[in-house]
């Protein structure tokens, strides 16, 4: 309990105030912690950095998940809920926004997880989809299915980079692909 409100409170202050102004001082006060459990549980700005990124990869990972398995097998609908929540919530994160915003100088350790270290970001979003993939589609073999799910993601990363069309639109059009390429995978 203590160390998920203290990483509530640092994602707090770091949506509210920008990275560079959380203090483990003024994050252990909106927790109703001492400074000194702050520093015990993480052992300082670094280990929270750490922290507050992995439970907001959790938070995503979980919705992503859900997004896939409300359509069990519907491969169009389940892909595109999946990705229409991916697109959502890459706009609309307050976080992730702030990450952005507040390290232009590339040294918030938060930006690391969407540049140098997005490979952490990269293999938790690949988890729900070869889990939905194992429950909802014929065997397929693990490498190209790995590939597959990789080469899906990269393409939804760069749709949040640059956005081409609306949200709504490129969901629909990346689940219309994905079904082209089981299909063809399928059929041989």
């Amino acid at each position: 309990m203590t160390r998920a409100a203290v990483v509530a409170a640092a994602r707090e202050l770091t949506v509210t105030r920008g990275w560079a102004a959380v203090r483990m001082a003024t994050v252990a006060e909106l927790a109703g912690v001492s400074r000194q459990t702050v520093y015990n549980e993480f052992g300082g700005r670094a280990g929270l950095a750490d922290a507050v990124a992995h439970a907001e990869i959790e938070r995503f990972v979980a919705g992503v998940r859900a997004a896939l398995f409300a359509h069990g097998g519907r491969v169009r609908e389940a892909v595109a809920a999946a990705v229409r929540f991916t697109l959502d919530e890459a706009a609309g994160n307050p976080l992730i926004r702030v990450i952005l915003t507040s390290s232009r100088g590339g040294t918030d350790p938060l930006l690391a997880y969407l540049t140098t270290r997005s490979d952490v970001v990269m293999a938790e979003a690949a988890v729900p989809l070869l889990e939905w993939a194992a429950a909802h589609l014929p065997p397929l073999d693990g490498e190209e299915l790995a590939f597959a799910v990789d080469t899906v993601i990269r393409l939804v990363v760069s749709h949040i980079v640059l956005p081409l069309r609306p949200p709504e639109q490129t969901a629909e059009s990346l689940a219309g692909l994905v079904v082209l390429l089981l299909d063809a995978s399928l059929r041989r």
